[in-house]
């Protein structure tokens, strides 16, 4: 309200009380945006529906056949955090809007550098563990080198990447060693190697939680061996690994100015360089976590195995990228979720291993995959579509 002041030939000025429009009336310009549009506008919508399909599909055709008592939770989910640690690395690259198709060679190449210095130069196994790291992103840092410099394409740069490593895969190692597997399981030298060494055990072998299941299962709650044991020996390092990668990559990309600059390199790399953003710097450092996140792969498989073997990490490149495509990253940049790579990472864990819990062929696998890719595309298109023209 504002006060006036109104007079008359008899009195002195008084005070008038005149209404004001309020101030908090709301403008029919503004677009109020909805709990559904918000929700339907998350990058990773898309994985989180697939996913409960996913589990729901499983539940009624293999709800009965143990795939979700503890042991069949930890095999699928040992399969999906495997991948989920490359989905991580993958999907930020993707946000910036590039791409690196080296990822499975890389896991090839790094986990023969692990084991090579440990059975043939003598090296100690956290040297070695050291050095396949190393190895590894020197090898990203001169992919993201490579990109940047001579602006050509990602996709082009590291598919020459993928097969330079794979080809040194195989020749340094039938060079040095004359084949092509390191320890076989009838020769474990390099398990018992890495069992020696605590502080590598203790960061990439074995399990957690082992005594927390053996008390569920003598409570009854878990599947029990002779000895009073749980089936599940626990969560295997891996899972760890790829939860801490998850929630970091996460907090990350939606909590840190470095999380805005990957959003804006992939939106608009020179409108984010005039504005001062290190474009350059960004996308070399996420080559490197890609390469970080193909050795961690690496490191993690051989000390599980017990073994190294060159032609390791078929495909993974391109399970990687699917995966992140799941989860929301727009194959041109700029949006995506490390939370949905992770879920997509997720799905292809129920059903690459729930297949094996039902009487479908094994064959259908890849076509299922194909399909959820095509399906989590035009899905995630369509609803950007509707929330842009605001019909949600």
């Amino acid at each position: 309200m504002s006060i006036t002041m109104t007079t008359t030939p008899d009195q002195t000025p008084a005070p008038a009380l005149t209404p004001i429009p309020p101030a908090a009336a709301a403008d029919e310009r503004v677009r109020q945006v909805g709990r559904t549009r918000r929700l339907l506008g998350r990058p990773e919508f898309g994985a989180l529906s697939g996913t409960v399909l996913v589990f729901l599909l499983f539940g009624f055709s293999a709800g009965g056949s143990g795939m979700f008592s503890a042991e069949g939770v930890i095999n699928w989910g040992t399969v999906a955090a495997f991948l989920g640690i490359l989905a991580v690395g993958a999907a930020l690259l993707m946000i910036a809007g590039e791409f690196d198709l080296s990822i499975g060679s890389m896991i090839g190449f790094a986990g023969m550098m692990m084991a090579i210095p440990c059975l043939y130069w003598g090296w100690p196994v956290w040297l070695a563990v050291l050095f396949a790291f190393a190895t590894a992103m020197l090898l990203g840092w001169l992919n993201g080198w490579l990109v940047i410099k001579t602006g050509l394409p990602s996709f082009i740069v590291t598919l020459a990447f993928y097969f330079i490593l794979r080809g040194l895969s195989l020749a340094i190692s039938v060079l040095m060693t004359g084949k092509t597997i390191l320890s076989s399981n009838a020769d474990a030298v390099l398990r018992d190697l890495i069992l020696a060494d605590p502080v590598v055990q203790w960061l990439f072998q074995g399990h957690v939680l082992t005594g927390l299941f053996d008390a569920l299962a003598r409570a009854g709650w878990l599947a029990a061996r002779d000895d009073g044991s749980a089936l599940a020996i626990g969560f295997p390092k891996v899972m760890v690994w790829w939860l801490l990668l998850t929630a970091l990559g996460a907090f990350m990309l939606a909590r840190t100015r470095l999380g805005n600059w990957v959003l804006a390199i992939g939106g608009d790399a020179n409108a984010a360089k005039n504005v001062g953003i290190p474009v350059a710097k960004v996308k070399v450092g996420l080559f490197v976590l890609m390469a970080f996140c193909a050795a961690l792969f690496a490191v993690l498989q051989v000390a599980d195995a017990g073994s190294a073997a060159a032609d390791r990490g078929l495909q993974k490149e391109f399970e990687a990228i699917i995966a992140a495509v799941i989860g929301g990253c727009l194959l041109t940049g700029g949006f995506g979720s490390v939370i949905g790579a992770s879920l997509g990472a997720l799905i292809f864990g129920v059903v690459q291993i729930g297949i094996g819990y039902t009487s479908i062929d094994n064959n259908w696998y890849r076509v299922f995959l194909g399909g959820m890719l095509l399906a989590a595309v035009l899905f995630n298109n369509y609803i950007r579509k509707r929330v842009a023209l605001g019909r949600v």
